[in-house]
Parts: structure tokens; C-alpha cells; sequence
């Protein structure tokens, strides 16, 4: 808000020039800046959640299920997006269900099963089996 308003009052056209320079660089595909977002695909629609995210200019970023609902090749690039902000020395909490996406996106994963913490696994520890594992413990 700070970047966006002075002595409380909105700057629209630094607003709509944030909104078309996150469009531009997150690829969002729609007809304006002023379109609503319902209107948008299920991708462009997580695109434009990410975009309102990483205008915050955020160190920790937090991800729950970004995937879920979109297609391929949106998922591409959603995980492009999520590398290019841990390049820029952001963090990310990613939270997922998908084995898949947790294997291809963690450097460390921690296992939660019923509430509790099973382990965390790292590096080369990462697989697919040592999550499954892990989940299996603190289901006995």
C-alpha cells in the first residue's frame, strides 16, 4: 500500500502501471487490466493471485495447492514463476498434495501426517518413497 497511496490517498495510475507490468511479466493472458478476474482461466486466474503476491514484495512466500485445477502447461508456468522467485533470494512454503509438484519443486520437505511432524527430508534424501515412509510412521 505503501507504493500505491500517498497520505491516503490511491494513486490510480501507478496502480494500473504495476497491474499491466505484472501482466507483462507473468504472461497473463487477459484483454485489459480492468477485466475481473472470474472471468480469466483457471491458470490466468492463479497468475493474477501470484502477481498480487509478489507486488508485496514479500522475503516468504506461501503456496497452497498452487496447481490444483489448471492445466500443463499453466503449471509450467507457475513453477517457472516459483523458481524465478527463489532466484531472486525469496523464500517459499510450498503446501501440496501433489507428489509430483513436492518432489519437483523442494530442496527440504517436511512430512505432516495427522497434526504431527513425521520428519523432514533434504537434498538427495528427497524421494518419493522416503515421503511415503514417513507418512506411513505416524499413521501405525
Amino acid at each position: 500500500m505503501k507504493k500505491l497511496s500517498r497520505f491516503g490517498f490511491m494513486m490510480f495510475e501507478r496502480i494500473a502501471e504495476l497491474a499491466q507490468e505484472y501482466v507483462n511479466k507473468l504472461k497473463i493472458a487477459a484483454p485489459g487490466i480492468k477485466v475481473k478476474v472470474e472471468s480469466l482461466s483457471g491458470g490466468n486466474q492463479q497468475k493474477v493471485v501470484l502477481a498480487k503476491t509478489l507486488a508485496t514484495e514479500s522475503e516468504l512466500l506461501i503456496f497452497d495447492e498452487p496447481t490444483r485445477g489448471i492445466d500443463v502447461g499453466a503449471k509450467q508456468e507457475i513453477y517457472q514463476l516459483m523458481a524465478d522467485a527463489v532466484n531472486e533470494g525469496k523464500s517459499i512454503l510450498l503446501i501440496s498434495s501433489d507428489m509430483e509438484e513436492l518432489l519437483g519443486m523442494s530442496d527440504r520437505i517436511y512430512v505432516l501426517t495427522e497434526g504431527k511432524v513425521a520428519g523432514c527430508l533434504e537434498g538427495n534424501e528427497i524421494a518419493q518413497v522416503e515421503v511415503m515412509r514417513l507418512m506411513s510412521e505416524v499413521m501405525i
